[in-house]
């Protein structure tokens, strides 16, 4: 299959699929004219690829699990492997939320110095 077939079948851009290309998580033969062409695997793989990351894995983190994409990652027990990636994420996730919060904390407490009680919390 062409590289818009793909993306229409997982819900993708082709302009995500050559950067997957790219890092080396799916693979493509050329045919004749240069076209990227995919085997019917391919959609299965991008599927989990998108499911990790939009779990929070970035593509380095996926790129650890490349031999776990060609199944239903999603149902499966994860392995070792996976708990670490999956762990160390976790840590790096709740580093930059703690940042995030903290932040937000000095630029309130900011704000009330300078204006007082006409600073309203942003929901």
């Amino acid at each position: 299959m062409r590289i818009g077939e793909l993306a229409r079948a997982t819900g993708t851009t082709a302009r995500a699929l050559r950067h997957y290309e790219q890092a080396g998580l799916i693979f493509s033969e050329r045919a004749c004219n240069g076209y990227r062409i995919y085997d019917e695997q391919a959609v299965v793989r991008v599927r989990n690829i998108r499911y990790l990351l939009v779990a929070g894995l970035t593509l380095d983190d996926v790129r650890v699990l490349l031999p776990c994409l060609d199944g239903d990652v999603a149902a499966a027990l994860p392995s070792d492997k996976g708990l670490r990636v999956a762990r160390e994420r976790l840590a790096v996730l709740n580093e930059r939320i703690a940042a995030q919060t903290e932040a937000r904390d000095r630029l309130e407490a900011a704000l009330r110095e300078k204006v007082g009680d006409r600073i309203r919390p942003v929901a």
